[in-house]
């Protein structure tokens, strides 16, 4: 194999593929990038057995084959090389070795045979369908803070995307819970989404989806079986198993009769709340919300390190409410919003409290109170 590349094409395919290697594995081959050159174009794939990454590029291939090297060296290696440099990827076959030049500097890195690789076993997919990589990206972006990291509850460490009925018909919806706070987002269903089987997609799928949505006019093939789900770009090809398990009825912590509303302004409510935060105790991060008439009160008071107090103007006519939450929660949530104003539905201090953004219902938060 022989290959001439241009470093920022190479960094961009090689940094995807080595986010995806386990820097822990005891499996060698599972830290190596299989690197495939055909008539024009290169791929790297990378995969720790449940994510499988393919990225392609294109390079001047003089040398057709096929290797495998350590993705985090080769990252390393193509990181430190100067801007515009033309890289070239040399292996006879032979000697176990990869050559990598640019300039005047000259690597050669141990590699490991290409058939050893494992490949990810093509699955039948029971339903496909396109998405506009925006519409994903805030589908995940929205619903994924709210990922559990309890591994005992393993349903819970990923986003469950399915679909539903929302306002105005089916969507394709992703919902993300830990037992104290919930996401549920809607989108438009795409068409061919339809008879997709609902699945949860992993912690780590997610972040690794993020990279492949950044550009706003790319449009991403998604392939949905019970196993696997599969999100392509012309470039990168990402698959991956779904977690094994049934998602809970999150439908009944939602609540439907919460009356008392208050609307204030996002922005200024979450750097407030991370005000008074500062001297809460680092165990109960507790914030306690007072509200009266067009009034609410944030406050603290942590014996330990002291008390704050801050004052906002909202919108509340209801009667006067005192709950506490965790900082952290109420902070996150807030940072959803993408519009002005936030809108809070209470009922009662032990219940669960609906956050949504103005009238938009497309995107809903559940918040779990605590005590204070």
């Amino acid at each position: 194999m022989k290959i001439s590349i241009e470093r920022g094409a190479l960094l961009k395919a090689v940094s995807q593929a080595q986010s995806v290697v386990e820097r822990r594995n005891t499996i060698p081959i599972l830290a190596n990038v299989l690197i495939e050159a055909n008539a024009n174009s290169v791929s790297f794939r990378a995969t720790d057995l449940d994510i499988e990454v393919v990225d392609k590029a294109i390079a001047q291939v003089e040398r057709p084959g096929a290797t495998t090297v350590s993705a985090v060296t080769l990252h390393e290696i193509v990181r430190k090389l100067p801007d515009g440099a033309l890289v070239q990827l040399s292996d006879d076959g032979t000697s176990g070795r990869l050559t990598v030049e640019a300039g005047r500097s000259n690597f050669n890195l141990a590699t490991l045979p290409k058939e050893d690789f494992p490949v990810m076993a093509t699955s039948e997919y029971a339903s496909n369908f396109s998405c506009p990589a925006p519409v994903l990206r805030r589908l995940f972006d929205k619903s994924k803070f709210a990922i559990s990291t309890e591994e005992t509850r393993y349903y819970l460490n990923g986003v469950y995307m399915h679909v539903a009925t929302g306002d105005g018909g089916q969507k394709l919806r992703c919902v993300a819970t830990d037992g104290h706070r919930l996401a549920r987002i809607d989108a438009d269903l795409p068409e061919g989404a339809e008879n997709m089987p609902g699945v949860i997609v992993p912690r780590k799928t997610v972040g690794e989806l993020r990279k492949l949505l950044d550009n706003d006019d790319t449009i991403v093939a998604v392939s949905v079986s019970e196993t696997k789900v599969r999100f392509a770009t012309p470039e990168i090809t990402l698959t991956s198993k779904v977690i094994d398990g049934t998602f809970p009825d999150y439908t009944r912590v939602i609540p439907q009769g919460n009356t008392r509303k208050l609307e204030v302004d996002a922005a200024e409510f979450a750097r407030a709340v991370d005000r008074v935060a500062t001297v809460s105790s680092e165990r109960s991060r507790a914030v306690k919300l007072s509200l009266d008439e067009d009034r609410l009160i944030l406050s603290v008071n942590a014996p330990d390190s002291g008390a704050a107090e801050e004052e906002l103007a909202v919108s509340y006519s209801d009667e006067r409410l005192e709950i506490g939450f965790n900082a952290k929660y109420l902070l996150e949530i807030a940072s959803q919003v993408d519009r002005e104003n936030a809108v809070f539905m209470f009922n009662s201090a032990g219940d669960p409290t609906l956050m949504r953004e103005g009238n938009d219902t497309s995107a809903v938060y559940v918040v779990m109170p605590m005590r204070v």
